[in-house]
């Protein structure tokens, strides 16, 4: 069978409203739905690369954040008074207060409650609110490579925001949509970043058993009809 037959049975399946986002990204391609469905797969199989390093990252960081929290309520944290009022309750957006709620009633240790709270937690986690308690007295001490020229509210303020654009990746990930369009060399060093200042041996492993950097750099390009030279 043609590519060109095995392009056009895809995108049945698939559906041509999916596969039209491809290939208005192919559109100068001279074959734009061969070339659609080379960058579908494309983008297939680098969301499923980054999974690796995106596993990596979430549970550092959220394992570092819970070294924090043992630390200041003890291994019960997640039943702990203070720290449930110091969380914000929005009533129309995302609740981290209503989210621990939600996840201790069903548990009765902090290591199982850990897995169950949204990436969206610990990154809501590293606000300026929890500054004070949580950041300034013990960032540097789970995270030890960051930089110690730059102040803890600073660093802090780099991992909310650098959490917030991994989320993103991770949710379009996980809701197969397409990130072809992403900076994805950018989304796969703020990871790097974050697991190399809990633990520069860590990050290594993790680079070192990862596919997610060769992918991301062999990006599918149209393919242009080739124009003869004139005469």
């Amino acid at each position: 069978m043609s590519i060109t037959a095995i392009a056009a049975a895809v995108k049945v399946s698939i559906s041509p409203a999916r596969m039209s986002t491809y290939e208005a990204a192919m559109a100068a391609s001279a074959t734009p739905d061969v070339s659609a469905l080379e960058l579908y797969t494309w983008n297939a199989q680098v969301a499923a690369a980054l999974m690796v390093p995106l596993h990596v990252c979430e549970v550092v960081v959220r394992n570092a954040a819970h070294e924090v929290l043992e630390t200041l309520y003890g291994p019960r944290w997640p039943w702990e008074s203070v720290l449930h009022r110091s969380l914000p309750n929005p009533m129309s957006t995302y609740s981290p207060r209503w989210d621990l709620e939600k996840v201790r009633a069903k548990h009765t240790t902090a290591g199982k409650v850990i897995p169950e709270l949204k990436f969206v937690f610990w990154e809501k986690l590293f606000t300026g609110r929890h500054d004070g308690r949580l950041w300034t007295p013990h960032l540097m001490r789970v995270f030890p490579n960051l930089s110690p020229a730059l102040p803890v509210s600073q660093h802090r303020l780099q991992i909310n925001k650098d959490l917030d654009q991994i989320r993103e990746l991770r949710n379009r990930i996980a809701h197969h949509e397409p990130i072809f369009a992403r900076n994805l060399v950018d989304d796969f060093a703020k990871i790097e970043r974050l697991v190399d200042a809990r633990c520069k041996i860590t990050a290594a492993w993790m680079m070192a058993h990862q596919q997610a950097s060769t992918l991301i750099a062999a990006k599918p390009l149209p393919v242009a009809v080739a124009v003869p030279p004139t005469p």
